[in-house]
């Protein structure tokens, strides 16, 4: 990547940052129009709250629609993803002996949030396996879907794994399902300018996703996506002013009242979504994640040469975009290794335990360049050994 975009990001020039992943990162001009939303804000907050919001949200949905191919009032902003999942999984009425059918490859914390709520209502969460390396789409879905039975109430699934950055045939698991009569809610906190997302074609029911990672808005920007005929069924997860607004909806969607109402916050951050989704189409970014999957394919060559590991993911197929895990020795301590690699190189990568098997999840986004993979690999060529 060119050291232009590099000097766009207000990231510590002295790291090597290959943890998009985890948070994200904003580029100052989307930044500078974050900024630019929150002194408005302070500036007449009666007037901007009281008057203004609604439209402003509006206009932020309608151009988030857009970009993912979904009617603006079929979307609601939400801080993340992790509360997307949260409302769904609220508004479900489980019973004893309902199931949940997701994979191994699940986000922790929304593992934990299925958890909560099937030991509340007797149902049981069942995680299928998936096992790596992987095979073909139409094996992964074979897989999954042994898991089905007649009591599967809803399939929740990661359209890109965090923990192992696999990327899930979700289009065609929604389309079965749609056919045996199951409801899908689909995790895309990684997906979102990673790859292109188009709601319509996945055709899930729900799918939540985050705007402040790949797509570079600033934190706190998540969004919740349900289709029309679904949308009676879900209840604010936060009970406010927008529960009261049934028989005359203020934006005219009771389910974005319901859920975009919620009292008093600043909504800078999901409103700089529309300059975020500009910075990627005034730089390009098609070609942007064209160069950083090419950097990345090559840094998962390197350093399976280096351990002798074969890939997780086969070559040639669209298993892996912007972000990918690299296996290391089980006798590593994983703790230890992201430690040395971050103390004494100053590279910030996670290192990740997953069904017994150690991986570095390694991010390339527009600001890592050549000498960052290189910096990576020399380090391991020196810890790994000892």
């Amino acid at each position: 990547m060119s050291s232009h975009l590099k000097s766009l990001f207000l990231l510590d020039p002295s790291i090597v940052f290959l943890n998009h992943g985890s948070f994200g990162a904003c580029p100052r001009p989307v930044f500078d129009a974050y900024q630019a939303w929150q002194r408005r804000l302070e500036r007449q907050p009666v007037k901007f709250l009281g008057r203004e919001l609604n439209h402003s949200m509006r206009q932020a949905r309608v151009s988030l629609g857009e970009y993912m191919h979904a009617d603006a009032d079929d979307l609601v902003f939400v801080p993340n993803a992790t509360y997307g999942v949260n409302i769904v999984a609220r508004s479900l009425e489980l019973g004893p002996g309902d199931e949940i059918l997701t994979s191994d490859h699940e986000y922790g914390a929304c593992n934990n949030t299925w958890d909560f709520v099937c030991r509340k209502a007797g149902a049981t969460y069942i995680r299928q396996p998936i096992p790596l390396p992987a095979t073909t789409r139409e094996e992964i879905l074979e897989q999954f879907w042994q898991g089905i039975t007649s009591h599967t109430r809803l399939i929740f699934l990661n359209h890109i794994s965090s923990p192992t950055a696999l990327r899930f045939p979700v289009e065609e698991v929604c389309s079965r399902a749609r056919q045996a009569g199951i409801p899908t809610l689909i995790d895309g906190a990684h997906a979102p300018g990673q790859i292109p997302v188009d709601l319509d074609a996945i055709g899930a029911d729900f799918y939540t996703g985050n705007c402040h990672k790949w797509m570079m808005a600033p934190k706190g920007a998540g969004f919740l996506y349900t289709r029309r005929e679904r949308q009676p069924l879900i209840e604010p997860l936060v009970v406010s002013w927008g529960y009261s607004a049934d028989e005359k909806t203020t934006t005219g969607s009771q389910y974005v009242d319901y859920l975009e109402w919620t009292g008093t916050k600043d909504p800078a951050a999901v409103l700089t979504v529309p300059a975020a989704i500009l910075f990627m189409q005034d730089y390009h970014w098609d070609g942007v994640r064209l160069g950083c999957h090419e950097l990345l394919s090559q840094a998962l060559r390197r350093i399976g040469a280096l351990t002798g590991l074969a890939p997780v993911y086969p070559e040639g197929q669209d298993f892996f975009s912007q972000m990918a895990v690299a296996p290391i020795p089980p006798a590593i301590d994983p703790v230890k290794l992201k430690s040395r690699l971050y103390d004494e190189f100053r590279i910030e990568i996670p290192v990740i335990e997953w069904n017994r098997q150690i991986f570095l999840r390694i991010s390339v986004q527009g600001y890592n360049s050549q000498d960052d993979i290189d910096a990576l690999v020399k380090a391991l060529e020196v810890l790994l050994p000892r």
